[in-house]
């Protein structure tokens, strides 16, 4: 095996012409891109120094696009974009952290029996029903635990920390820590700057 593939080393030149990656980023592994789809110009956007480690995946659709901040670093987290999702300066995210803009799927039964079938073997995907994303706003400054989930139409204000295994359903104001499922704000820790 080549060590290359996992230490940082390959060549960032590789990826597709829509991921735009700022001077000083770390990307650990090419393969975190194997589901990176979009069709947008750009897709993915890596700010200057963003540190991107093993087991981090960037699943972006067609129509989505992604946004990472100055200084963050990704441990592991798995995004899941339809269409929007940005990430502020020095954002902290753990490993085994999914942060999607959609649900991938109706929510009503019946659509989605639909769309199961559409997207079966047999089925005809041009035939699956619209699905619904709402944009992620992570502001600068702010923590996420592992294993934490951050759902659909959801904004994290700055500073705010959301505890491990926590499943974020709902706004997070600035300064918060949340915790739970469904997360709930458990102290105010105050605005970092």
């Amino acid at each position: 095996m080549d060590t290359r593939e996992f230490t940082g080393e390959w060549d960032y030149n590789t990826l597709p012409d829509n991921i735009w990656i700022e001077p000083g980023c770390y990307l650990e592994r090419q393969e975190s891109f194997k589901r990176f789809r979009s069709q947008q110009n750009p897709g993915l956007v890596l700010g200057k120094n963003v540190q991107v480690y093993t087991w981090s995946a960037f699943s972006v659709e067609p129509a989505g696009k992604l946004v990472v901040g100055d200084d963050s670093v990704l441990v592991g987290v798995v995004f899941w974009c339809a269409e929007s999702i940005v990430v502020g300066r020095r954002v902290l995210i753990s490993y085994n952290v999914t942060i999607a803009d959609s649900d991938f799927h109706p929510r009503d039964p019946d659509l989605r029996r639909l769309d199961a079938i559409a997207i079966s073997p047999a089925g005809n995907p041009q035939q699956r029903p619209p699905l619904e994303a709402k944009p992620v706003v992570i502001a600068d400054d702010v923590q996420i635990g592992i294993g934490a989930i951050i759902l659909k139409g959801v904004q994290i204000g700055a500073g705010a920390q959301i505890g491990a295994g926590s499943v974020v359903t709902s706004n997070v104001p600035a300064g918060a820590m949340v915790t739970g499922n469904p997360a709930k704000v458990t102290s105010l820790l105050g605005v970092r700057r």
